[in-house]
């Protein structure tokens, strides 16, 4: 597969599944693209070899993060090329080499698959009858967890606060089709079906709005983009408002987010955090002063984090640096 049909590849699949995280449909792009090739490097007429086929699939991630320069991309695809790499290659047959890493993507992808359905199985019992939830933008994982929250026979009220510039939080409450609760037409989009209340809130970049709103709830949930090595979190922008305002009334911030998403960076402040993530790939490629544009994601800092719910468990961010070594080594 060459760049072009690498990326429209990539396209086609968030396009036929929308639901699917941006990771996820990487990795499946990144199994096909290991499926096709044959391990020569694009310079070079030497025989196929496997060095020659992880600097192809290298290339290969790279070129998904030029799509998609959310942190998920690049650390799925990080940990998806490590995974395959850390087994016994030793056979000097490379198609039996090749066929063991075939292998071993295929049961990765099955294996972060079932992501959200672990972690919503460990959140959902968080959730405790007529409990009031905030929550931030919009978080497919989030959205499972209230699924089951709901299919427990649990009433509670969900409050969804809108980042910019994306207007992430509209898809949450009934903007994007086919999901399970809609919102309706009225100020605060309050709206309920079954034993689910969802209220979506306006104008969240107003900071009074996460106070006055914050005395009301009972617990946070947030997704995340990216869990850095710290045990913080990078997420859509507002994320750390509200972390700060929860943390200030004493209510539990608790975060959702599967494992491949755990990234090797170690940011102290929002300048630490890479431009490749603060930025949409489009941006970057168009804009010469970035400091003219709105970047899409901050940095929460691990001390705001009350607990991480992954697909390995339910961490403390003081935890997360473990599970860290232990993906990466």
């Amino acid at each position: 597969m060459n760049k072009a049909e690498l990326v429209e590849a990539f396209k086609t699949r968030m396009r036929e599944d929308p639901d699917v995280a941006t990771a996820v449909a990487a990795i499946h792009v990144l199994l096909e693209f290991l499926k096709r090739d044959k391990g020569k490097l694009s310079h070079s007429t030497l025989s196929e070899t496997i060095q020659g086929l992880r600097a192809n699939l290298k290339n290969a991630i790279e070129t998904l993060s030029s799509v998609d320069s959310s942190v998920a991309v690049s650390s799925g695809g990080e940990l998806f090329l490590r995974f395959i790499s850390l087994t016994s290659l030793e056979n000097p047959d490379y198609s039996k080499c090749k066929a063991i890493m075939i292998e071993r993507g295929e049961h990765f992808l099955w294996r972060i698959s079932l992501s959200r359905d672990k972690i919503a199985k460990l959140c959902h019992t968080f959730i405790k009858d007529g409990a009031r939830i905030l929550t931030h933008a919009y978080s497919k994982v989030v959205l499972r967890v209230l699924e089951m929250a709901t299919k427990a026979k649990k009433r509670f009220s969900v409050y969804i606060t809108e980042s910019q510039p994306d207007l992430a939080g509209q898809a949450e409450d009934g903007q994007s089709p086919g999901k399970t609760w809609h919102s309706g037409d009225c100020d605060l989009g309050c709206s309920s079906r079954g034993d689910l209340t969802l209220t979506s809130l306006t104008n969240c970049s107003c900071p009074s709005l996460n106070s006055y709103i914050m005395e009301k709830v009972d617990l946070v949930i947030v997704g995340a983009e990216g869990v850095v090595e710290n045990g913080g979190i990078i997420n859509k922008i507002g994320t750390n408002q509200m972390a700060v305002c929860a943390k200030a009334q004493n209510k539990p911030f608790y975060v959702v987010a599967e494992s491949f998403k755990f990234v090797r960076l170690f940011p102290l402040n929002q300048q630490d955090v890479p431009d490749k993530f603060k930025y949409k790939a489009d941006t970057l490629k168009k804009s010469q002063a970035l400091t003219e544009e709105h970047p899409w994601i901050d940095y929460s800092s691990p001390s705001l984090i009350t607990l991480l719910f992954t697909d390995l468990g339910v961490l403390t961010p003081s935890a997360v640096s473990d599970e860290l070594i232990k993906l990466y080594l």
